[in-house]
């Protein structure tokens, strides 16, 4: 599917928001077995026999041996894939069974795995400096203040990926991107994809524009790599995206820089993204014979998502197969939105806007917000044309 992009204003007018169709809710507002329990023949998260399926992701958060599923799939391989799945292999055929007990889970982690925050060194953004001009047009001296702790957090934030996890990729679930990033912070100690158009926008107003620029690059980069922007920069997110945000990215560097090589550099990967939202997240709905283009968020991939196995097992136990692999799928889709998670997104048994997380049901809704950001980007693209001539 292609589209002339110079003319897509047009476009936005076939986005109708208030449709109702059979087994899709429109909203205004807004073959392969894990060890001995997840079964589907949709692809997982990642090709990670470690990180996203397999014996040791399952058996490591089932045992809960952290406060957070996370963690597990944040850590550092010490030895390749194939010596770890081997070892485990051997582990397990040993243990009663073939489930390890929970002192031996933990020093097999001991013995394979670092500790996450390994794939890091420590990183100062260089332009960010103590006097922006922002800071000085603020009168009230509390507010004031409280600007000025909160740019003094970027020198925290940020974070520069080691040369290791470029040489070495498969001892990591982190994927490697060229320039440093600020992270949103807490448990999320790698980029993300929506949170840093607002991450962005706080530099340019820092007067830190190299480091915007390099986190833009950084975007670029993985729609090149990927063919969109994956929602954040573990491997294990691989296969879903967040709210396309990256060519509003881009106008706010463009605005401030006003830098026309940069907009030129930039422009495919934008044109990227934007078809793979328009093929692969996208629908065709009739009304009285028309057709209406709207998009939603979409992720056909099985099982838990790994950073919250237990959550979604726990959350699928009794369903049928079928039953559990949709609602995986719909959490994910939950995700890829950043609304994660929403009632926004329940619908009940009877098709009623209502229910519970257990009722997730993402993939059926075409959310209002979304079709419009597909019709800013549409706008947007349209606009870097007419700069570009």
């Amino acid at each position: 599917m292609e589209f002339d992009l110079q003319h897509l204003e047009p476009m936005c007018h076939v986005r109708s928001p208030q449709l109702k169709m059979p087994h899709i809710i429109i909203f205004c507002c807004l073959s392969v077995a894990i060890f001995t329990c997840v079964k589907t023949t949709l692809p997982p998260p990642c090709d990670s026999e470690i990180y996203c399926t397999g014996p040791i992701l399952h058996q490591v958060q089932k045992a809960k041996l952290f406060d957070d599923d996370k963690h597990f799939v944040d850590m550092k391989l010490r030895e390749t894939h194939d010596v770890v799945l081997s070892a485990f292999h051997n582990l397990t055929n040993k243990s009663p069974n073939m489930t390890v007990p929970t002192h031996e889970l933990q020093e097999f982690l001991k013995t394979y795995f670092d500790a996450p925050g390994t794939e890091f060194e420590p990183w100062t953004p260089p332009d960010w400096h103590d006097k922006p001009k922002f800071l000085g047009k603020i009168a009230d001296h509390e507010l004031r203040n409280w600007a000025e702790k909160i740019h003094n957090l970027w020198k925290s934030l940020g974070r520069k990926i080691r040369a290791d996890v470029e040489e070495h990729p498969e001892l990591y679930s982190q994927i490697p991107t060229p320039h440093p990033v600020i992270v949103p912070g807490g448990r999320f100690r790698e980029l993300y994809y929506w949170d840093s158009y607002w991450i962005i926008n706080g530099l340019i107003l820092s007067e830190m524009t190299d480091t915007a620029y390099g986190m833009i690059q950084n975007f670029l980069y993985l729609v090149n790599r990927y063919g969109f922007v994956p929602n954040g920069g573990r491997i294990y997110y691989e296969r879903r995206s967040q709210p396309p945000f990256l060519s509003l990215m881009v106008k706010s560097y463009y605005q401030t820089t006003q830098d026309e090589e940069f907009l030129r550099a930039a422009l495919p990967a934008l044109k990227q993204e934007y078809r793979f939202w328009m093929q692969n997240r996208s629908v065709t709905v009739k009304i009285n014979g028309t057709g209406h283009v709207l998009n939603r968020y979409h992720v056909q991939v099985g099982f838990p998502r790994p950073e919250s196995y237990t959550d979604d097992l726990e959350l699928a136990e009794g369903l049928g197969e079928d039953r559990k692999q949709q609602l995986w799928m719909d959490l994910k889709a939950g995700a890829e939105s950043g609304w994660d998670f929403s009632s926004r997104w329940y619908v009940d048994s009877e098709g009623n806007a209502d229910g519970t997380l257990r009722e997730t049901r993402t993939g059926q809704i075409l959310p209002t917000d979304l079709n419009a950001l597909l019709c800013l980007n549409e706008k947007t693209l349209a606009s870097f044309h007419r700069i570009l001539g």
